[in-house]
């Protein structure tokens, strides 16, 4: 092997609220493995938050494992799920591709040829760590199952809130409302094709609705959205917090449901004939719209992640995705 580097630099919690950069021994890839070499990774501000900060709760331990992380929650751990970059070695057929990985911050890694998913050409390698968020909201959107014509309402203006309103909008006349308590986030709606409206202006009478603020102000808002016998959806991951779920007053007389949906299954609706794989790579062809670069809301070099991660975790203002860079 030539070329293989000996070491990576990579980007651990090393206690609630701290990080640091490690350097990490690299193995030369054998059969079967693809060495990449980063170009980017996103943080995924609302699950990254809570890993950084030291709230996942103990008896999701196992379940929150991120597929190559590294060490044990609280800390330290090296987590992270969503990296591209360049093939640098492996099969002729991957070899000097673009692909994205469900991988931790790292400058380069090895791991096995099926963990790593083909960037189509026509997706720059930037807009490729929107793949995971993608992914979450494709499989929200298909627990929702939204119909040609639907009232969706969509609670929620962050990264996957967007895109579930994105997809959702694509669907022959779907009359798609984002729903944000930041005003500032109708200009990205208008940029979706999607109309906005603040809490206190949102339309009623829904027929599906879609919640992915994190709050429980927002699902209760969900609820008094959702019209007769509509289902909500819950994207929302709340930690070890509780959440205060209004069922009282007109909950049962207007039979709604509240159905969670989580990207680790595919969603019930596609299950019989969808893998995971499929999903992802679908998931990264949807990226192809150059309208969704504007949820990269900012971007860092990959040396500054501890002390990014830190503001993104304590003061995220505007951020949807945050885009890391990697030296080349």
């Amino acid at each position: 092997m030539t070329g293989v580097p000996h070491h990576a630099k990579a980007f651990w919690t090393v206690a609630p609220g701290r990080g640091e950069i490690r350097h990490e021994p690299l193995a030369a890839p054998i059969e079967g493995q693809v060495l990449v070499r980063t170009l980017f990774s996103g943080v995924s501000r609302g699950t990254e938050a809570l890993v950084f900060s030291g709230r996942v709760p103990e008896s999701e331990y196992d379940r929150m494992r991120a597929p190559f992380q590294a060490g044990r929650f609280p800390g330290p751990v090296k987590y992270g799920y969503a990296s591209v970059g360049v093939v640098e070695d492996g099969p002729p057929s991957l070899r000097n591709h673009t692909v994205f990985a469900l991988y931790p911050h790292q400058t380069s890694y090895v791991v096995p040829v099926d963990s790593v998913n083909l960037v189509p050409e026509a997706v720059p390698a930037g807009r490729a760590v929107l793949a995971a968020n993608m992914e979450t909201a494709l499989n929200g959107v298909w627990d929702a199952r939204p119909h040609v014509g639907d009232r969706v309402a969509v609670v929620g203006g962050g990264t996957v809130g967007c895109l579930a309103a994105w997809l959702a909008g694509r669907i022959t006349g779907c009359d798609v409302e984002l729903i944000d308590i930041n005003p500032r986030r109708a200009d990205l709606a208008q940029e979706l094709g999607v109309r906005f409206a603040a809490p206190a202006t949102a339309a009623t009478d829904a027929d599906v609705v879609i919640h992915a603020s994190g709050t429980q102000e927002g699902l209760a808002l969900a609820l008094r959205l959702a019209g007769f016998e509509a289902t909500v959806v819950e994207l929302s991951w709340y930690g070890g917090k509780v959440v205060s779920v209004p069922l009282g007053e007109a909950f049962h007389a207007r039979r709604l449901t509240i159905k969670s949906s989580q990207v680790g299954t595919v969603a019930d609706s596609q299950r019989a004939r969808w893998t995971t794989h499929r999903r992802m790579q679908l998931a990264l062809r949807l990226l192809a719209d150059p309208v969704l670069d504007a949820l990269i809301s900012g971007e860092s070099e990959f040396d500054a992640l501890p002390d990014v991660m830190a503001r993104l975790a304590s003061q995220p203002g505007d951020t949807l995705c945050h885009r890391i860079r990697y030296p080349q």
